[in-house]
């Protein structure tokens, strides 16, 4: 039971990790002025290409 619990703990710990560094890693990108990561905003739950059209009407 013990391994069940610690594997799920990493996986947790390795979901977060990748949250965390996919927002970093968009909100360098949008500082910047370039296009984020698609895979970066996949990660957040974002659609590449409805980010890519903020902003133009």
């Amino acid at each position: 039971m013990s391994t069940l619990r610690n594997s799920r703990l990493f996986a947790t710990l390795g979901n977060f990790v990748d949250v965390f560094s996919s927002a970093a890693a968009v909100a360098s990108a949008v500082e910047a002025g370039r296009q984020p990561n698609a895979k970066a905003l996949r990660t957040l739950g974002i659609d590449a290409d409805a980010f890519r059209s903020i902003g133009k009407l």
